[in-house]
């Protein structure tokens, strides 16, 4: 077995191709030929340990052990990046605050209840932002309001949940959000006050999984920002079955600003606003019901 200068054993051809495609097969994430070398330096801290000697026995125990859920869970949050901010994508976020949310008010007016998924929410920036800009929007103050965040790891929805932040999660929230939202700790750290967190809940979600994703309600509105970028073109068909499965007829799906369905052939329509393309369920399906 080749080994590094410091130790550490080299991950070879086979063993990389095996635990690709264990992940891959889990939540969809694909790791690519040319980040081999990042597999192998993020997940040699799991093997030392377990104290597991190469890469092979770690694929072994992940296909076998009585922990091997678990770990695995631990092998995706390694090779995940959950770095995010508040208010990020600002022209998105004013087209959903000015186009997109008047929409909803009217099409909701019966029954009053409001429903937007932050999906792949990492540690709650993206939700907690979406539950601001509704508190702000004062449409919603006497409805039934809920911003559901899911992510895969267990680890950075600890951190949602706790909802306290530093100073590179707030790096583009302006002083006046930033006193009307959040509570001051100390040591330039805040904590999201308790009006927004109230409209907040966080939840565990492999968004590939068919059968959890018939547990999530029907969606207004989702973000899903970023997140496609770690699927090849088979999981990004799948993920947008299930969510456009989850939307209400009529409801938005908005991306990334690098991502986009154009290519996919998905049952969406493209809607396009002053300030961005998002997409939209279509009202009824192709045997006309909605």
């Amino acid at each position: 077995m080749a080994r590094f200068d410091d130790g550490r054993p080299e991950m070879s051809a086979e063993e990389f191709r095996l635990l690709r495609d264990h992940v891959y097969s889990h939540c969809g994430i694909l790791v690519h030929e040319d980040m081999k070398f990042v597999m192998e330096r993020r997940l040699w801290p799991r093997l030392e340990l377990l104290g597991l000697p190469d890469y092979g026995a770690y694929h072994r125990y992940l296909r076998y052990d009585a922990n091997r859920h678990a770990e695995l869970e631990a092998a995706v949050e390694s090779l995940t990046t959950h770095e995010t901010y508040f208010f990020r994508e600002p022209t998105q976020l004013k087209a959903f605050t000015d186009e997109l949310l008047p929409v909803v008010e009217q099409r909701n007016a019966r029954l009053r209840r409001l429903r937007v998924w932050s999906a792949g929410c990492s540690s709650g920036e993206e939700a907690y932002t979406l539950a601001m800009l509704l508190k702000d929007s004062r449409r919603f103050d006497d409805w039934d309001v809920e911003v559901l965040g899911t992510d895969i790891s267990r680890r950075v929805l600890a951190m949602a949940r706790r909802a306290e932040y530093g100073p590179s999660a707030l790096r583009a929230t302006s002083p006046e959000l930033l006193e009307r939202h959040f509570v001051p700790l100390g040591n330039n750290r805040v904590r999201v006050r308790d009006e927004v967190r109230a409209w907040v809940s966080f939840g565990h979600h492999n968004l590939l999984d068919e059968a959890g994703s018939k547990l999530v309600p029907r969606m207004d509105v989702v973000f899903c920002r970023n997140v496609l970028i770690y699927f090849d073109l088979a999981a990004r068909k799948k993920f947008l079955r299930i969510v456009r499965e989850r939307l209400v007829p009529g409801g938005h799906l908005l991306l990334g600003h690098s991502e986009n369905l154009l290519s996919l052939g998905a049952d969406f329509e493209f809607v396009h606003l002053r300030g961005d393309l998002v997409y939209r369920r279509p009202e009824l399906d192709e045997g006309g019901r909605r």
